[in-house]
């Protein structure tokens, strides 16, 4: 009589999983199908990505637009001034956000909750709202055209802030007074104990700040004016004609670039889902 339970709560709940499923798989296809439309269109002649209604295969499958691409930008220069600034505005952000947090974390002192509500405000103000002051700021540190330059600005993250922050409070008070009884100080608190239970929001923080730094167009063409300081993102918009636009050389170019981005999540997917369900723990 057990078995008969258990086999029709089993069969009651295959229609449930057969649902689920699908709609994984479908989201699943939904995520991917941009990149495999971009791979196809790169594959494709210049009349039949114009094609109109469009087709899915192209009708010869040829490289000539990576050929093109790389003949045409200086990819591997762009790549190391993408890389620079990507490198330079993760690590600031993860060392000035994960300060800020375990101060408003850990420490008692007057209008904290006051001060720290202020500063999430900023998350509702778009950033183009500080872009002049910002240009400004580096302007009169004499970096313009330069690489810190870029990356400058990007340090500063209220939601970085907000994250480290809840990923500290989600950490029990009892390893810090431990610590203390060891003789342990804030300093060393904080670098040799606090710092490393937080690696999974971490590295949650380390993929979203890579996505936006790798992706970022309006501020690189701000401060930048030559093509040794020009981004990947500055480049592919430089292959967009003023009368037509070229898209499986577009294509072409776009897949590449976004291939970094995709080994830095594959690489800290498990971190990075883990951090972000953490963030939510305690307020």
């Amino acid at each position: 009589m057990g078995e008969t339970v258990l086999s029709r709560g089993r069969a009651s709940r295959r229609p449930t999983q057969w649902v689920t499923h699908t709609a994984l798989i479908l989201g699943a296809f939904v995520m991917v199908a941009p990149f495999i439309w971009q791979l196809l269109t790169s594959m494709k002649t210049i009349p039949e990505s114009r094609a109109v209604p469009p087709t899915l295969l192209p009708g010869t499958f040829n490289l000539s637009s990576f050929e093109r691409f790389f003949d045409m930008v200086p990819f591997w220069g762009m790549l190391a001034v993408s890389l620079g600034a990507l490198l330079l505005r993760v690590a600031g952000q993860l060392l000035i956000c994960a300060l800020a947090a375990y101060g408003f974390a850990r420490f008692e002192f007057r209008g904290r909750n006051l001060l720290f509500g202020a500063f999430l405000i900023m998350l509702m103000a778009p950033s183009q709202l500080f872009i002049i002051a910002q240009f400004d700021l580096v302007k009169g540190l004499g970096m313009l055209d330069t690489v810190p330059a870029i990356a400058l600005p990007g340090i500063f993250s209220a939601f970085g802030t907000f994250l480290m922050r809840q990923a500290f409070l989600a950490i029990p008070r009892e390893f810090e007074e431990a610590a203390r009884l060891d003789g342990a100080g804030s300093w060393r608190i904080f670098w040799q104990i606090m710092l490393p239970m937080t690696g999974p929001t971490l590295a949650a923080l380390t993929v979203l700040t890579s996505l936006y730094s790798w992706n970022d167009l309006l501020w690189p063409l701000i401060v930048t004016s030559s093509k040794e300081t020009m981004t990947l993102p500055v480049g592919l918009a430089a292959l967009q004609g003023q009368y037509g636009t070229d898209y499986p050389l577009l294509m072409a170019g776009s897949f590449i670039v976004s291939l970094p981005l995709i080994i830095i999540f594959v690489a800290l997917q498990r971190q990075f889902f883990a951090g972000i369900a953490s963030s939510g723990l305690k307020g």
